[in-house]
């Protein structure tokens, strides 16, 4: 009698001993899940691509927010034109304010990518190479997320679902390759604005893809054929290369109005020099040229050209 009542007193503690384990790991889970905070841009935020030593595009791209590339000159910018870039383009060798800015976005960038590269708590258990290292076809709830060696999405959609407030970061020590015509799909709020992909070389996107979030690559980023990005490719220390992409800055204003024209129908339009939006009025004014012209409205909402008139040796459109 006496023996069994130890064993039990033993089995006891040992059955405890598992069950407070089991705890840690489960706190440990959470703590790896635990809310982190939206890793700050800087003035790195506004750039849909960023890039130090080229960035080279095949037409025809659509890129809402800044295009910026230093310390290469713009001679490295190819084919990326004005017209495909609802913002503006800068360079390094267009001096003044704008290298002043293009040094601290880099270095602003910079401090994100070391940011998002060393926050705690270390991942573990699901949190730490998830899918072994291939996310096609995993739901992610918001957290820190390591891969200790190259991270894929491959096979399936991956899914991130949380709230609107909810952040995302993923940190991986080498490359990130999306395979051609995987979506990330965010579900129950998330937001691309709170997903953030430190890669710690390069990354590239496959054809048709639907990506989100901002990512921070140590070298380059690669879109391939009519890849969507709905975040930012930040280049710290090489290229940029675009392929018929479309890219949008999260929560990017959308009542930008470019007015594009060109001297037959069919084509091809271009951004009309000189013009001057108001947005009160709904109008735009550009200096009347000598030839016929014909004209567009790019914005990422439908508008429709009301009137063009002529006053003052300007032509007046008026849209709604």
């Amino acid at each position: 009698m006496k023996t069994r009542y130890i064993n039990r007193n033993n089995t006891f503690h040992v059955r405890g001993w598992i069950i407070g384990l089991a705890a840690a790991v489960i706190l440990l889970h959470q703590d790896a899940s635990a809310g982190q905070a939206p890793v700050n841009l800087g003035e790195a935020s506004h750039f849909a691509v960023l890039a130090a030593s080229e960035i080279t595009s095949i037409p025809t791209a659509d890129i809402w927010g800044d295009v910026g590339l230093s310390p290469s000159a713009r001679s490295k910018i190819t084919g990326l034109t004005p017209v495909e870039v609802t913002g503006t383009i800068f360079a390094a060798d267009d001096g003044g304010a704008v290298a002043v800015m293009l040094t601290q976005a880099h270095g602003d960038l910079t401090t994100a990518y070391n940011d998002a590269a060393g926050r705690t708590p270390v991942p573990t258990g699901p949190f730490l190479n998830p899918g072994a290292g291939n996310l096609g076809g995993l739901t992610l709830v918001a957290g820190l997320y390591k891969f200790t060696g190259t991270a894929m999405i491959l096979g399936s959609d991956l899914t991130l679902t949380g709230s609107a407030s909810d952040v995302w970061i993923f940190q991986i020590a080498s490359s990130l390759t999306v395979a051609n015509g995987i979506h990330v799909i965010l579900a129950g709020g998330a937001q691309a604005s709170n997903i953030y992909w430190q890669v710690g070389t390069s990354a590239t996107l496959g054809t048709s893809v639907i990506f989100k979030g901002s990512i921070l690559a140590d070298q380059s980023i690669a879109l391939q054929t009519l890849a969507t990005l709905d975040g930012r490719a930040l280049a710290r220390i090489a290229a940029v290369t675009l392929d018929s992409n479309t890219i949008t800055v999260p929560n990017t204003i959308t009542n930008t109005v470019i007015l594009l024209s060109a001297a037959v129908v069919t084509g091809p339009y271009a951004y009309a020099s000189g013009q001057s939006l108001n947005l009160a009025t709904k109008t735009v004014t550009v200096p009347k040229s000598g030839a016929m012209q014909f004209y567009r409205l790019r914005s990422a909402i439908a508008l429709t050209i009301a009137s063009i008139r002529i006053s003052n040796g300007n032509v007046v459109i008026t849209y709604h």
